[in-house]
């Protein structure tokens, strides 16, 4: 029997449960993981406190890694100990789980479950974000609304070392030091004077804005592009942005967005994931750390994220 993490309704971090559960044996294309480090995502909250619309009881998140103890039929490519990942694939709230084969990124010897679980989700998406809805090049000047966040602090140390120059933005004031710390330079959204000091550093606006906020941020966004760059719209945490389409097609600024299964799948994730393992090995991202729970804490880490109390990037150790 599997120890699993259940909702049974909607609500706060108290409706998390655990349960028991019989996983069963991998059918044809599955296999059987026995999974050691479960990440904790935002998207997580928002299933648990129906922010998200879907059917209930369920098991809650995305992202995981462990090791692989049984290989259905007919399923090529693995074998009974292989250490492997994934960052897309529902019920990762569990000691041991049935999953596709083709949702499994083998982890190399030197990449920890513990960072697999932390950094793939978010990794993956920051490497949609600077490579394949944009590809960043040196010499860029970058602005990260949402900069403070996991996967904007992702993508502006990775930015950063590409070459780019990289001007974060922060919420608050009291997340500019958080900001600082991957960015170049750090801009607080509420200060009236914000579009000035982007401008000091890029006085005809910068290349790409990648946004994670949304809404809230359209606005500094479509004023802070130059003509002729492109505004990487990938979150949402305000609500979907308003942007003047019109007036941005005027300027010539073009518009993208997407979600990761669309950009990071069978054809692309080998890359991907080398890419933002080779970046973990290079100590890019060597100042944010994992923030381990025991797998039966799984609410504190919900409460944590909630009030702001994180000290890195999630992950529940099973």
């Amino acid at each position: 029997m599997a120890n699993v993490i259940r909702i049974h309704e909607h609500g706060g971090p108290d409706v998390l449960r655990v349960e028991t559960a019989d996983v069963g044996e991998p059918a044809r294309g599955e296999v059987k993981v026995r999974q050691e480090a479960i990440g904790v995502n935002f998207f997580d909250t928002m299933m648990r406190d129906g922010s998200v619309d879907a059917p209930l009881p369920m098991v809650l998140g995305s992202e995981a890694a462990g090791v692989v103890v049984a290989v259905g039929p007919e399923t090529p490519g693995f074998a009974v100990g292989d250490r492997v990942g994934y960052f897309a694939s529902a019920g990762a709230y569990a000691s041991e789980r049935l999953i596709d084969s083709a949702s499994l990124i083998p982890l190399p010897e030197d990449i920890s479950n513990e960072q697999a679980a932390g950094f793939l989700a978010k990794g993956l998406t920051a490497w949609m974000g600077m490579r394949a809805l944009h590809n960043v090049a040196p010499g860029e000047v970058l602005l990260v609304q949402g900069a403070s966040g996991n996967v904007g602090s992702l993508l502006s140390r990775w930015a950063k070392a590409s070459g780019a120059t990289v001007v974060g933005v922060a919420g608050s004031r009291d997340k500019l030091d958080k900001v600082r710390a991957g960015a170049d330079y750090a801009v607080y959204a509420g200060d009236p004077e914000a579009l000035d000091r982007i401008h000091e550093v890029a006085p005809e606006g910068v290349d790409v804005v990648f946004d994670f906020v949304g809404r809230a941020t359209a606005e500094l966004s479509a004023a802070a592009v130059r003509d002729g760059g492109k505004i990487a719209a990938i979150g949402a945490a305000s609500g979907q942005s308003q942007l003047d389409t019109a007036e941005l097609a005027r300027r010539n600024v073009k518009v993208v967005s997407g979600g990761v299964p669309q950009y990071v799948n069978a054809s692309t994730v080998g890359k991907a994931s080398g890419q933002l393992f080779q970046a973990i090995r290079d100590g890019v991202f060597h100042d944010i750390q994992v923030a381990r729970y025991a797998f039966a804490d799984a609410a504190r880490s919900h409460e944590d994220m909630a009030a702001r109390k994180l000290t890195g990037l999630a992950v529940l150790i099973v």
